[in-house]
């Protein structure tokens, strides 16, 4: 058996175990199958199988809708109601319904416009082994704030915490306490779902990076919630709440999170 069989061997295995251990959960649009095609191709090359989660479509949303506070959305994110934001929050919501009625102890969760980098495998795996130290583990992010270290995960990637705001949800680790705190406090929802899950110091969960990132966000085509963003803002008078609201998270984020960092880095202090 020469390395490179050897190594797709114990991938392989790897992929097995994973599977016994986590649920996969793809969101998409049933009106993007190419999307969905491409995402199959690239999770079964990873040797991991996965449910579709349809998501729900912002286009077929009426007002008012289920699980959508508008008025605490005015307050908190100054802008007027985007239904593909509102659609989105609640794929992601359903996400951790299903795994809720599961049995599953932790879920891979997955949107639809990913590259994962050719270690993805042993980043899931080692991530598992370390799951006393996380309830969300975000594998991708769009923003590139500093990411300080709290110990190595793998030979080339570390789990590491964020002092700041940092937006995307396009591919993160849930244990069950972080899937109940999902939909049991975020809804309804009041912000963005990335802004949403970036907050969850305010329940005293741990929220966690693998750093460099081993899950891309796609960059072939803007994303619907994003295209057109600026016809949802609200006059600027409309922004003293949104920004006293913005400093009280950002000041407890950094807090909670340079308490997380320090424990780790100082334990039984």
């Amino acid at each position: 058996m020469n390395m490179h069989t050897a190594a797709t061997a114990d991938r392989g295995d790897l992929s097995a175990t994973l599977n016994a251990r986590l649920s996969v959960y793809l969101i998409n649009l049933d009106r993007s199958p190419e999307r969905r095609l491409r995402m199959e191709a690239r999770i079964h090359t990873k040797g991991l199988e996965f449910e579709r989660v349809s998501a729900i479509d912002g286009r077929d949303l009426a007002f008012p809708v289920p699980g959508f506070d508008e008025a605490g959305y005015r307050l908190r994110h100054g802008r007027m109601p985007n239904p593909y934001e509102i659609g989105c929050f609640l794929s992601h919501v359903e996400c951790a319904r299903r795994m809720l009625r599961s049995d599953a102890g932790h879920a891979l969760i997955l949107e639809d416009d990913l590259i994962f980098e050719e270690d993805i495998v042993e980043v899931l795996g080692a991530a598992l082994d370390e799951q006393r130290k996380w309830d969300i583990l975000r594998l991708s992010t769009v923003n590139h704030g500093k990411k300080f270290k709290l110990q190595h995960l793998t030979r080339c990637r570390r789990l590491a915490v964020s002092l700041t705001r940092e937006k995307g949800s396009g591919a993160y680790l849930i244990n069950r306490k972080a899937a109940r705190w999902i939909v049991d406090e975020l809804v309804p929802m009041r912000l963005p779902y990335d802004l949403a899950f970036d907050l969850e110091h305010l329940s005293g969960l741990r929220g966690l990076f693998v750093d460099p990132q081993p899950i891309r966000q796609s960059a072939e085509r803007g994303s619907l919630i994003q295209n057109g963003l600026k016809r949802f803002k609200l006059p600027a008078d409309h922004y003293l709440t949104v920004l006293l609201w913005r400093a009280f998270y950002e000041v407890s984020r950094f807090i909670a999170r340079s308490s997380l960092l320090l424990r780790n880095l100082w334990p039984g202090r």
